[in-house]
């Protein structure tokens, strides 16, 4: 696997795909696993991020000990990016949970990347008959400059749920035609999702999606068909390949044996003691900070509920601007006095980076606390583990309701609700609705159902997905 990125390797392949990543982990991680597919399929693949963000998803990317130097996969390392005005740290006490803090990462992007971006495609089209890009959607205006080349054409990728997506551009339309009640049924508001200013970036990239030669999705006709269907109703001209599950769904139920390997996470290990469906995952993502009172009730919570745990507690990101994208966020995050030895016997804090996805398939995991971030939840599905949701903003609101539609979820907090501190005695009862409850019970073998159908479909409907999308990038 190659690095850097001074010089266009060459390839036997008169095709090419470029992959330009959103600069946030949620959708570094996603484009690298489609990476992964596409270089599976002999197509040569270049990602283009900063150095930082091409160390982030190589670090963080779950089953990385499949990339190797053998694969058909060649990072570029684009200009660093240079905010201003930005704030260190974001504020936990904010009316909204949205990552304001990296907006300024995200101007920086926008306003740097396009000119080593089609310099690049520009090298890429001289050495290949076909260059097909596939950029985030919040990238359009930094791979614009791809309509230059004619042996170049450009796809759009969305790291959120389709039902998130239908909804977001069918209301942004003006609800252009009329749905079934059934469809809007607990639809949440977009209210506090984001900020002013995110939709005004979002605004000026999706004003880019119109010169995009097809969609492509983390999801599968399984979960989301109605949803893919309506989003075709809306844009009747483009092409949409559903590609999901991108994580890997064999393997990852990992066994005792494993734990000889030194470099096996600590949890892990500690799961290994543990009967099947026994220990919930409590983790709410990359870009969320909780006011320090929230985690002290969430803290009390998880130790009244009686119930054995992993908690993942750790600061946001930073904006990777610097040598690292954890740039300084790492910072202590304080639990209640004596709160982790009374938990000692039945819990695990980890303060770091966890596998989530080898966590997700241990087989002591019965259920998932998450922020139902888009990876996260498609996570959770393929691997069959039921979810507290508790969404904290983006689409993240509207996920958690696609979740309760497909059965698999119970609600932590309800949206309307947002502002109010969670406190103990719901957390608490959360868990233990999920984790030692008839109802709980039931949920588990429905995720479970699910969690098969969608690896099988990951085994047949996404390979015919996958080839569809090759033969038409290789046309």
């Amino acid at each position: 696997m190659a690095s850097g990125g001074a010089v266009v390797p060459q390839s036997s392949s008169d095709a090419a795909v470029l992959m330009v990543p959103f600069p946030m982990q949620g959708h570094l991680n996603q484009l690298l696993h489609l990476s992964r597919l596409l270089a599976a399929a002999h197509l040569p693949v270049h990602f283009a991020a900063t150095a930082a963000h091409c160390r982030q998803a190589r670090r963080r990317f779950h089953g990385g000990a499949t990339l190797s130097a053998a694969d058909n996969i060649f990072f570029h390392h684009l200009p660093p990016l240079h905010t201003t005005q930005i704030s260190t740290r974001p504020d936990p006490n904010s009316t909204t949970h949205f990552p304001s803090h990296l907006q300024p990462l995200f101007d920086a992007a926008a306003a740097a990347l396009r000119r080593p971006v089609a310099d690049l495609t520009r090298r890429l089209c001289a050495a290949h008959r076909r260059v097909a890009i596939i950029c985030d959607s919040l990238m359009g205006s930094v791979v614009q400059d791809f309509l230059n080349f004619p042996n170049a054409e450009a796809y759009a990728f969305h790291s959120v749920s389709a039902y998130a997506v239908f909804f977001f551009l069918w209301e942004s339309l003006g609800r252009p035609f009329r749905l079934d009640p059934e469809v809007l049924e607990n639809l949440p508001s977009l209210d506090g999702c984001f900020t002013p200013e995110f939709l005004q970036f979002v605004a000026s990239q999706h004003r880019f999606l119109g010169i995009f030669s097809g969609r492509i999705y983390n999801t599968c006709r399984i979960l989301e068909n109605k949803f893919l269907d309506l989003l075709s109703e809306i844009d009747c001209n483009k092409k949409q390949w559903p590609l999901g599950p991108f994580n890997p769904v064999d393997n990852f139920q990992e066994s005792p044996a494993a734990g000889g390997d030194r470099s096996r996470h600590e949890c892990l290990k500690w799961l290994d003691g543990h009967g099947r469906n026994s220990v919930i995952l409590v983790c709410f993502g990359t870009s969320t900070t909780l006011p320090e009172r929230q985690i002290w009730e969430l803290a009390a919570g998880l130790e009244n509920s009686r119930q054995k745990f992993v908690w993942v507690v750790r600061g946001v990101d930073g904006d990777g601007a610097g040598d690292d994208v954890d740039n300084g966020m790492m910072t202590e995050i304080e639990l209640p006095l004596g709160f982790e030895e009374r938990v000692k016997d039945r819990a695990v804090v980890v303060r770091d980076w966890a596998p989530q996805l080898a966590v997700l398939g241990h087989p002591a995991i019965g259920g998932f606390m998450s922020h139902c971030g888009w990876n996260s939840s498609m996570e959770s599905i393929s691997m069959g583990v039921p979810i507290a949701a508790w969404p904290m903003h983006s689409d993240q609101p509207r996920n958690a309701a696609l979740i309760g539609k497909l059965g698999v979820g119970v609600a932590v907090r309800d949206w309307n609700r947002r502002e109010e501190i969670v406190e103990a005695a719901a957390v608490s009862s959360a868990v233990r609705r999920l984790m030692a409850s008839e109802e709980g019970d039931t949920m588990r073998i429905a995720a479970g159902e699910l969690g098969a159908a969608v690896r099988e479909a990951a085994a047949a409907e996404m390979k015919v997905e996958l080839q569809s999308l090759v033969s038409y990038l290789t046309r």
